[in-house]
Parts: structure tokens; C-alpha cells; sequence
């Protein structure tokens, strides 16, 4: 008569010990990429307003008349004066973005924004009738830069 052999119920400490050293490779994998998109989350929420800063300032600029005409000076970061798309040459702000009229936005503190405003040639239209806005838009250690054309279509 032969003796019958009962199935093992149970996992050896060598399996354990494996299937453990599994798990925690997968695991560790995980949380490093969920770390990685985590840490990567809020920079799409900052650019987006950086975006929107320097698309808002652009379009501003663009609204002004081409040629240069007479103005008073502005105190601080107002821009009320400002009249012709010239005016806008060198205009920077530190840590703060202002409304036209200089009232600073407290929800937008830590920005930095400045303008260049350059006479430049484009496509067939000669450097005096088209003009190049550059706005740069900074928060810590990020940047956001735009360019615009405006040229002399409409004096």
C-alpha cells in the first residue's frame, strides 16, 4: 500500500519572502510616479495665469494708437496715461500686477511683469510701420513670454 501525500495548505517562508520583495519594487514604482505628477500639479495652474497676464497686457498694448503722441508721466505701475503703443517701451513691475489705473491686484502678488516694445520688420511691412511687444511674465522661478506684431494699419 502506498502512503498518500496531503497537499500543502501553506506558503513557504521563501515564497513569503519573495512575494513580499514583489510587492514593495510595485509599490515603491507607484508612489515615485504619484509623487511625480503630485509635484508636477500646481506649475499648469501658475503658467495658466501667467498666460493669461501676458495675453491681457498684450491686448491692452495692441489697442493703442500706432503713432506716438504727447503724454504726462505715470507714478508706480498705472498706465492710465499711456496713449500709444510706445508708451509701453521698458514698463516693468516687481512682484505685483497693477490695474491700468495703478491699484495694485492682490490676488496676483508674486508676479512680475515687463514690456518691450521694439521697432522690427515683418514679412513686407518696412521696421518704421511694425512694431514687436514682447511681455514677460515671472513668478519665482518661472517664465512666460508673448509676442505680439502691431503695425501702423490704422493711424
Amino acid at each position: 500500500m502506498r502512503a498518500f501525500r496531503q497537499p500543502s495548505l501553506g506558503m513557504t517562508m521563501i515564497e513569503l519572502v519573495v512575494a513580499i520583495v514583489i510587492l514593495g519594487v510595485g509599490i515603491s514604482g507607484m508612489m515615485l510616479a504619484f509623487s511625480t505628477v503630485a509635484g508636477g500639479s500646481a506649475n499648469p495652474i501658475v503658467l495658466r495665469q501667467m498666460q493669461a497676464i501676458a495675453d491681457e497686457m498684450g491686448a491692452e498694448i495692441a489697442l493703442k494708437p500706432f503713432v506716438p503722441q504727447a503724454n504726462a508721466a505715470n507714478a508706480g505701475c498705472a498706465r492710465v496715461n499711456f496713449n500709444d503703443v510706445s508708451d509701453y517701451n521698458g514698463y516693468t513691475t516687481t512682484n505685483q500686477i497693477c490695474t491700468i489705473d495703478g491699484a495694485p491686484i492682490p490676488s496676483l502678488s508674486g508676479y512680475s511683469v515687463s514690456v518691450e516694445v521694439i521697432e522690427q520688420p515683418w514679412v513686407a511691412v518696412p521696421s518704421a510701420d511694425s512694431k514687436r511687444i514682447k511681455v514677460t511674465v515671472t513668478n519665482a522661478a518661472q517664465t512666460y513670454v508673448a509676442y505680439r506684431r502691431r503695425t501702423g494699419y490704422a493711424q
